[in-house]
């Protein structure tokens, strides 16, 4: 997030005075939150200042805004802990709260995650080639004293379009058979 609680405070500020959903009962909430929890920070005759019911609400958020960003930082922290806990869906619904939601939405920004290894890029049609080739030598290993001996012949052609290496195992396959 990297702003301080004074930051999101001065940018939420024009929100929350402008928020229809904070009337004066959770107005006079959050002064009695911070007045009885942190005298400190809203000391007793802060808070009956600014729980006058003759000032209209917004004024009264308004001052009581500018009074926490005077206070400092921890005023600020503990203003955000009091709107989350009486008033959340006006804390998650807050310009800052909406700007780190974003930030962090797995469904919004997918994650990429990267192999480390490629296996295999030749694709399907290679990998059913290889696959054939291994089933065609495993049958032929299995069939090759009883059956194949007048395909043997057929094998050597089949070699013309393999590489070198197995096409000295079947050339040297052929061979044999013939010399039984």
């Amino acid at each position: 997030m990297g702003d301080s609680f004074h930051e999101q405070l001065i940018e939420d500020s024009a929100f929350l005075r402008a928020d229809r959903r904070l009337d004066t009962e959770l107005v006079d909430k959050l002064i009695l939150q911070l007045n009885r929890i942190y005298p400190q920070i809203l000391t007793d005759k802060e808070a009956t200042k600014f729980r006058n019911l003759d000032v209209p609400t917004s004024v009264q958020l308004g001052e009581l805004l500018t009074h926490l960003q005077e206070k400092g930082e921890e005023a600020c922290r503990e203003f955000y802990r009091a709107l989350h806990l009486h008033v959340e869906e006006v804390y998650f619904s807050l310009p800052t709260r909406l700007r780190l939601r974003d930030s962090l939405d797995p469904l919004k920004y997918r994650r990429v995650y990267h192999q480390r290894y490629v296996l295999n890029d030749r694709g399907p049609l290679f990998f059913l080639g290889c696959f054939s080739v291994a089933v065609g030598m495993a049958l032929l290993y299995y069939y090759s004293e009883a059956k194949v001996t007048g395909g043997s012949r057929a094998l050597g052609m089949a070699t013309l379009g393999l590489q070198r290496k197995a096409q000295e195992v079947l050339i040297w396959y052929t061979e044999e058979s013939l010399m039984k």
